[in-house]
């Protein structure tokens, strides 16, 4: 069963592309219609192809990987920071960092940076510094939070990219094909799909476009890590299971072997009195 429907698309304007004269000519399969000098995306492949991005964003998620979402034009800033924070994935609403994904080392010692300014006010040895001193490390601070705050968690490289607007995160999308990791994209009529794995032809201007598309996507990612969970608890029932019943067999082959001990114990003592009995019934014979 689909995950969303032609209304619900059709409703929130995600059938609107640009302009004809803006249009990029590798984008005409995913194109319906020219009305009054503007494109229409065909929603049907819309549908289709929100799926097999759900899909494979899902099974991402079940794996225990990250997704890193990119959306750094107006429009979809605070939509993406509020609904990917619902799932637990990093995103990247400030400006792209050059290197980001490519010099990632360098990038986590910024964050670590940021982690080590917060341990210092926490132990109270930031109370030490001059006036001056504080003011330069919180604006630092500051700084290192607005840009990379988002990912603090993100301790190796994304298993994929979700991207809004090819165009305006192109620097993001050149880095992760260099890396080999796929790109999941919402692509307007305007864009190249070349370089994106998973095209999601849609509007990338409107608001309600991008948070359809959203809802859609995280929903599917939560199905993900919830399926994960589930696995793990069953996963650690099992071995409880199998702990608890280690003892009991070793038990039993302690009974076992301390049975077969008596038995041969008393076959040995047995064995013991018919040679003496042997022995008395032979000496008056000898005599």
């Amino acid at each position: 069963m689909s995950r969303t429907d032609f209304n619900t698309l059709l409703e929130a304007g995600v059938h609107f592309g640009h302009l004809k004269r803006k249009w990029n000519p590798k984008m005409a399969p995913y194109i319906f219609m020219e009305k009054n000098g503007i494109h229409i995306i065909d929603l049907y492949k819309t549908v289709v192809k929100l799926d097999e991005a759900a899909a494979a964003l899902k099974q991402i998620a079940k794996s225990g990987r990250r997704v890193l979402f990119v959306a750094t034009k107006k429009q979809a800033k605070e939509i993406v920071a509020e609904k990917v924070a619902t799932v637990g994935m990093p995103y990247v609403t400030e400006r792209w960092a050059g290197g980001m994904l490519t010099n990632f080392p360098t990038i986590r010692k910024a964050v670590k940076k940021m982690a080590t300014i917060d341990k210092q006010m926490a132990d109270g040895l930031y109370d030490n510094f001059s006036k001056r001193e504080k003011l330069q490390i919180s604006r630092q601070r500051a700084k290192l939070e607005k840009n990379l705050g988002s990912i603090a968690d993100l301790t190796r490289l994304p298993a994929a990219l979700f991207v809004v607007d090819v165009q305006k995160e192109q620097n993001a999308v050149k880095e992760a094909k260099r890396l080999n990791i796929p790109v999941f994209a919402m692509v307007d009529t305007c864009c190249d799909p070349t370089d994106i794995d998973y095209v999601i032809p849609a509007n990338d201007d409107a608001t309600k476009s991008i948070a359809v598309i959203l809802d859609t996507v995280c929903a599917a990612i939560a199905e993900g890590v919830e399926e994960r969970k589930l696995e793990k608890e069953k996963e650690t029932l099992e071995a409880e299971a199998n702990t608890e019943a280690a003892p009991k067999k070793e038990g039993k082959t302690r009974i076992k072997k301390s049975v077969k001990a008596n038995v041969e114990a008393e076959e040995a003592a047995v064995a013991e009195v018919v040679a003496a009995t042997e022995e008395a019934a032979a000496e008056p014979q000898a005599e």
